[in-house]
């Protein structure tokens, strides 16, 4: 699907959609939980029913739809299970070492980019520890038990091999401990992590070498609302940047979300703040939105830190910078960060087809400071993360037009 939009500002109320990432999060705990969880607001998304159908295929019971759903805890294990993850890097690293902490023989297999994006850290650390990888490649087929241990693992990567570790040392026999052989990369995501966990009653020690987690935890059911998404209100507040009145009226100041550093990076673009480098190692998922963002800064910004954006749904490095060089704006790449150089507006143009849904998105927000149209092609990649982007985009005013499908 083609969408065109034709370049106005946006005005009005909104309601930032719930945090995919707390979404993946608290299902796989009320599924490791005893007794039956309620979740509301929960994110309705494909990467959000990638995980759903992981855990049903592990032997949860999962039901529910518009946002509520009803949890019932993991009683039987499967033995055996064939996972499609769509293209959740979230559910197929999250999901390997928890059903391994199961002992079920489990295939994993995927579409896009995902079986482009490694699982390496997870490899050894697990091998060591019980479980037996028959291929490197996808289909993943992994196979074996984990037991309680000492897992050396590289953190540079992703924080999410971190997260699918947590979850599974939890439920083994034994102790366990996660000792990072290097910085650990978007760390406030293992603290959405470990706040999730807190809830339902499970502990995680943060050590000097990394976290120690006590085996034969009991997860105790618990309901919960999904908190907003500050990754996805980042566009809406780059709108603001850009010229838009837009009052996002549900975000959290106190959010665990490492995102919510968008907060922080909006004020200062607006009170003439500091903005000239950027350190995106913790902010990775915001960097197409602080991009579009900073091209109507007063001056050069550097956004540093984000090499890791390469192995993400796209090379979203060279997707971001293409993006603004596309539009009319100014950026170039380098290894590990993009330069960003301020235009009085964009001049309209194509976003190609990355089937990045943060591209997308970007994309559009570009388009409300823009002399002519801009078409975004591919335009449903947003469905992965934000099925309603281009609804509450008209909402506010924006013009959105398919113009093919």
């Amino acid at each position: 699907m083609d969408i065109k939009i034709t370049p106005s500002k946006l005005k009005g109320k909104l309601t930032v959609p719930p945090s995919k990432s707390i979404s993946h999060r608290m299902l796989i705990c009320a599924a490791l939980s005893d007794g039956t969880t309620h979740i509301d607001n929960l994110l309705e998304c494909m990467d959000s029913h990638a995980t759903i159908n992981a855990l049903r295929s592990l032997g949860a019971k999962i039901e529910g739809k518009n946002g509520s759903y009803r949890v019932s805890g993991i009683n039987y294990p499967s033995e055996s299970a064939s996972v499609d993850c769509f293209e959740s890097g979230s559910t197929l690293r999250f999901m390997i070492p928890i059903f391994s902490a199961f002992g079920c023989k489990a295939q994993f297999f995927g579409e896009g980019k995902l079986p482009e994006r490694p699982i390496t850290p997870l490899i050894q650390p697990m091998t060591d520890n019980g479980a037996h990888f028959e291929t490197l490649s996808m289909p993943y087929k992994v196979s074996g038990k984990l037991h309680g241990g000492k897992y050396y693992i590289d953190g540079s990567v992703s924080s999410q091999f971190i997260t699918g570790l947590l979850f599974a040392l939890s439920v083994l026999c034994g102790d366990s401990e996660i000792i990072l052989t290097s910085r650990l990369e978007s760390k406030p995501y293992v603290n959405i992590t470990i706040d999730c966990l807190r809830q339902f009653g499970v502990e995680v020690a943060e050590t000097d070498t990394g976290y120690f987690v006590r085996g034969n935890q009991r997860y105790i059911a618990h309901n919960c609302t999904i908190e907003a998404d500050m990754s996805q209100s980042a566009f809406f507040l780059a709108a603001n940047c850009a010229g838009s009145d837009i009052e996002l009226t549900n975000l959290n100041p106190y959010s665990v979300q490492g995102d919510k550093a968008i907060l922080d990076i909006a004020d200062r673009f607006k009170n003439h703040g500091d903005l000239s480098v950027i350190d995106a190692s913790d902010i990775p998922d915001l960097v197409p939105a602080i991009a579009v963002m900073m091209s109507f800064w007063d001056k050069p910004c550097t956004i540093t830190n984000c090499g890791r954006l390469r192995i993400k749904e796209c090379d979203r490095l060279e997707a971001t910078t293409e993006l603004i060089n596309g539009l009319g704006g100014k950026a170039v790449a380098h290894s590990d960060s993009i330069e960003i150089f301020p235009v009085d507006s964009f001049s309209g143009g194509t976003v190609k087809f990355y089937n990045d849904h943060r591209i997308a998105m970007a994309g559009a927000i570009a388009a409300t400071r823009s002399t002519s149209d801009v078409i975004i092609k591919g335009a449903e990649c947003t469905n992965k993360s934000y099925p309603g982007f281009f609804d509450d985009f008209r909402a506010l005013g924006g013009i959105a037009d398919v113009i093919s499908v």
